[in-house]
């Protein structure tokens, strides 16, 4: 099995992505304005805090491959489509960034003792903020059932492509 290993790392981070964009897709009628308890973030405003982290890591780091920082971390962005723009915006830079720094050598400007290791802090933060996420739709009365979740989320992990 031939297979570069900078590209299945590239294609778990896409996969993260994709999870997430998915969630965002199947959130329930009120679901962006769930939180866990009150005073807690919005589902937005986690969803708009993963995007915010991924643009500044990148900035800070890898500043060839940075895209415009939003104005603010955690928005209560109410348009699930203007979310998934940036979710996909901040995983391309993401993902150049890695695949730049790797490709040409070099460690990033600010953090991490490799560039893979910025892919692996995202992905674990992110899982993080998907387990608050459902645990805030289920706390909203909106839980997503593991039949429509699965698929969409442990799915997208497991399948073969």
């Amino acid at each position: 099995m031939e297979t570069d290993l900078l590209d299945v790392l590239l294609g778990a981070w896409e996969r993260n992505n994709r999870i997430l964009v998915n969630l965002l897709r199947v959130l329930p009628p009120g679901g962006l304005e769930a939180r866990a308890q009150p005073g807690h973030p919005t589902v937005a405003q986690m969803l708009t805090h993963v995007v915010y982290v991924r643009v500044i890591l990148v900035e800070e780091n890898a500043p060839e491959a940075a895209v415009p920082v939003p104005g603010e971390e955690w928005e209560a962005q109410s348009d699930p489509e203007v979310i998934a723009r940036d979710l996909e915006a901040s995983a391309a830079a993401v993902r150049d960034a890695v695949r730049g720094r790797i490709v040409q050598g070099r460690m990033l400007n600010d953090r991490y003792d490799h560039p893979l290791l910025l892919l692996q802090h995202l992905i674990w933060h992110e899982g993080y903020h998907h387990g608050q996420i459902k645990l805030a739709l289920q706390a909203a009365g909106t839980p997503l059932p593991d039949d429509v979740a699965g698929p969409l989320t442990w799915g997208v992990w497991m399948r073969r492509s």
